[in-house]
């Protein structure tokens, strides 16, 4: 069960910068907290959190049956209503454990403040995966136009680790979620981020699951990999096979000496490689023939 107060992080913010709203028909404790109707809380659409431990989820129902609520959920006023800011857990716990009421702190914040603290409530309980940290620091990014620099510091934590975070988040939908199910790790991750190609992370990631290959064992997997000769790209010839001969055979008549045709070849890519033609010479008067049939003149 977590402790009694709404953290370091949290009670910070609320009070730096936040305004607590008066109750209406709510009742009022003797400790300063609210106690409003539970089905009056809606949760919060900046909630990075995705995905809940059933089982986790199953023992925090049973000590809020025998306990009740020790830790006050964060919510701000929506009209009537309420919108849950930090302590998604605990409302989903007693939901379960059928309570009618909840014991809360009410907050006047906009909604960057209200991501904010649905973030620092989770990353500082260390308890959010790594693939939903970052896509809460990316929403952060998106939402309200924040550097990482801005990120590091509203979350409390160093600004390479919000970059490196953030990276993850390049890797393919189908590594994000064996990571944020733990079948790989952050580790797995950044080793899997030093390949340059989705397909060859893909391709190892589906073989470290496979294989419950350790961070250590993937890196030795990866440089063998990156080390690997590549197959040479297919050019395909600018001039078709035919032509080719008949230029070949019509330039061999005019210089009387044999000439060979390399034509520029076009990558699947679209990058060119260069071509060339080769006209053999066997003395300096085939030299001096072959240049006055250019029209070249040493004189």
């Amino acid at each position: 069960m977590a402790k009694h107060g709404l953290g370091r992080g949290l009670d910070a913010l609320i009070k730096g910068g936040t305004t607590p709203v008066a109750p209406t028909k709510q009742a009022r404790s003797s400790d300063g907290l609210e106690t409003v109707p539970l089905e009056s809380i809606a949760r919060s659409p900046f909630q990075p959190r995705k995905h809940f431990d059933e089982s986790a989820l199953d023992e925090l129902r049973q000590s809020i049956a025998e306990h009740g609520i020790l830790q006050p959920l964060v919510v701000r006023r929506t009209g009537d209503t309420f919108e849950l800011i930090a302590g998604e857990r605990r409302l989903r716990a007693a939901g379960l454990a059928n309570l009618k009421v909840a014991p809360v702190v009410i907050v006047d914040v906009p909604d960057q403040n209200a991501l904010e603290l649905a973030l620092i409530e989770n990353v500082q309980r260390e308890n959010l995966n790594v693939i939903e940290e970052a896509q809460g620091y990316k929403a952060l990014a998106d939402t309200f136009n924040l550097t990482q620099e801005q990120i590091a510091k509203r979350v409390g934590k160093g600004r390479a680790t919000v970059a490196n975070a953030l990276r993850l988040l390049e890797l393919p939908d189908a590594i994000l979620e064996v990571i944020r199910n733990g079948s790989l790790s952050a580790g797995h991750a950044k080793v899997l981020l030093s390949l340059d190609k989705q397909a060859d992370r893909l391709q190892l990631a589906k073989r470290a699951v496979h294989e419950g290959l350790s961070v250590r064992n993937l890196e030795k997997v990866a440089k063998q990999l990156a080390a690997a000769p590549r197959k040479p790209r297919v050019a395909k010839p600018d001039i078709p096979a035919p032509h080719l001969n008949e230029l070949s055979d019509r330039l061999h008549q005019h210089f009387g000496t044999s000439v060979r045709i390399e034509p520029t070849k076009t990558h699947s890519n679209g990058k060119k490689k260069k071509g060339y033609i080769q006209i053999d010479l066997y003395s300096n008067d085939d030299l001096d023939r072959v240049l006055s049939l250019l029209g070249v003149s040493l004189d």
